[in-house]
């Protein structure tokens, strides 16, 4: 296994790994350091490789993005979900995905590639979650929501049932989201309003 990205959460996912029973792992980094949990990082390598499942262990959306997609389209990229977390057998979850511990995914439910599912999260039923996301600890979606590629959605926010949130927002920790959330938006507050928008 390889995991491509050696800071605090490259660390959670060696966790998850070796929860696992996966303790053959090899750390990369552009700008290695010494250790990740006792695990040599170095710099990316060629295309031998290429046969190894790999994890993009970046948690900034719009980077781990760049480097899925400056890899080879042959790249094994591989999902990882805790074992403490609670996935319906009717939930899918796309390639390059991490789930963290306690996080609990309803049925029907469809992750993306490359996403972020972090501690406590839960997502009920018949939500839809883009490539790229981050969904952060202790968030809350309710029933048929969707969450637009790339988007970060802080600890602790809350989205009701049946909310659109467009690609690339990002909502700040703690929000309260009773609305649609057009592409690009910066949302704080509860309830949650706009404090900015991009193109």
């Amino acid at each position: 296994m390889i995991i491509y990205g050696a800071s605090g959460h490259g660390k959670v996912i060696v966790d998850i790994l070796e929860l696992n029973g996966i303790r053959e792992i090899m750390v990369w980094d552009d700008n290695p350091k010494d250790h990740l949990s006792g695990y040599e990082i170095t710099l990316p390598q060629a295309t031998e490789y290429e046969d190894i499942p790999l994890i993009v262990s970046i948690g900034d959306n719009a980077t781990r993005k760049k480097i899925a997609e400056k890899l080879s389209p042959d790249t094994l990229f591989y999902s990882v979900v805790h074992p403490g977390a609670t996935i319906s057998k009717s939930a899918s979850i796309d390639r390059g995905t991490v789930v963290m511990a306690g996080v609990s995914v309803n049925p029907d439910t469809i992750i993306g590639q490359h996403c972020i599912i972090n501690t406590n999260a839960s997502i009920d039923h018949d939500c839809v979650i883009g490539d790229y996301v981050h969904i952060s600890p202790n968030v809350a979606l309710c029933g048929d929501v969707s969450v637009g590629e790339g988007t970060h959605i802080g600890a602790g926010t809350v989205v009701i049932p049946g909310k659109k949130i467009g690609k690339w927002c990002v909502i700040g920790a703690g929000s309260v989201i009773i609305n649609d959330v057009p592409d690009g938006a910066k949302v704080v507050g509860n309830p949650g309003r706009i404090i900015s928008q991009s193109n």
